[in-house]
């Protein structure tokens, strides 16, 4: 008896995404799987970088961010960033490498990818501690002190913002700038807060991928458990059930990616593994946004520990 069998006639028929295929997802997670093994749909430059501890991850990823910038400047181009709050210790290496070095970012524009909502868009303030602007702000743009992206070159996901993103990143790349997608993996497979179960909306994935952003979009209750363990300290209460997001119709169009996945906990534990083996192994579906990630190039560094094996084990 498995959880697939299970399913039916329980509490969480109906739980899960319409479009979810379990058993191909439990194929995904086989512990024979290599994550070294090339699958066909993968883009030629989409790399999987395995970090051995939390430590490493951070500084990898803080340090290809800091390169990109580098190397925009290098090149006297604009740089657009789709920026995530989720991972956050790349933050600390980025600034540390950018200081080290001196590249003042006044050709970067930097798009939060998302923010807390509630059903009509309205926002945190932006000094609120759980909002993300303040999170951006003590992680990245403060620290940077004056080499820091200026102030009129930052877009939150504001109601008001977030459907400005579109024409924005398109001038930016009429003028030369390449978009960068910088972001995390959620444990239903999103990218930023695009739901799987957004699916459903659209006739096609076509359509799907021309969607750009959402306001007040309604949140799967594990996206909501994800964050309650992750930034609210298990505090369920205090997780906001809706937030304003990007779509497939802006993260698609990245020129590069930089990804992590690091959700490991101690004694084991950990929540993110079966969402890593979805990404890699799933195959592009509207179903799986994160799914899509292996088409695109760059890299995708994660904590050795989601590997797996994933089996079961009492801790």
């Amino acid at each position: 008896m498995n959880f697939i069998d299970t399913v039916k006639g329980s509490l969480l028929e109906g739980f899960y995404p319409a479009g979810w295929d379990m058993e191909k997802i439990d194929k995904c997670c086989d512990p024979a799987n290599k994550v070294e093994d090339r699958q066909d749909f993968w883009h030629k430059d989409f790399t999987p970088v395995r970090c051995d501890n939390l430590y490493e991850f951070d500084t990898y990823m803080g340090h290809e961010i800091a390169m990109q910038i580098k190397a925009a400047k290098d090149r006297g181009e604009k740089l657009a960033l789709i920026l995530p709050v989720g991972p956050m210790g790349m933050y600390k290496w980025a600034v540390y490498f950018l200081k080290a070095w001196n590249i003042k970012c006044d050709h970067v524009y930097t798009f939060n990818m998302d923010e807390w909502a509630d059903a009509d868009g309205n926002t945190l303030a932006p000094d609120d501690p759980a909002a993300f602007q303040n999170a951006m702000k003590q992680a990245l743009f403060n620290p940077l002190g004056e080499l820091t992206v200026p102030e009129n070159q930052r877009n939150f996901a504001t109601k008001e913002n977030l459907p400005t993103y579109a024409e924005k990143i398109a001038k930016l790349k009429a003028e030369g700038a390449k978009l960068g997608l910088v972001f995390g993996i959620g444990r239903m497979c999103h990218i930023a807060f695009w739901e799987p179960q957004f699916a459903a909306d659209y006739a096609s994935v076509d359509e799907w991928k021309q969607q750009t952003h959402r306001i007040g979009a309604k949140l799967h209750p594990l996206t909501i458990e994800q964050n309650a363990i992750t930034s609210f300290k298990s505090r369920t209460t205090l997780v906001p059930c809706r937030a304003n997001t990007i779509g497939p119709g802006l993260f698609l169009q990245a020129d590069f990616i930089i990804g992590g996945c690091d959700g490991a906990f101690n004694r084991g534990m950990q929540w993110q593994g079966m969402s890593f083996w979805m990404t890699l192994r799933y195959g592009p579906d509207m179903w799986i946004t994160s799914s899509f990630i292996p088409t695109l190039p760059g890299k995708l560094f994660y904590v050795s520990e989601l590997e797996g094996p994933l089996v079961a084990e009492c801790n």
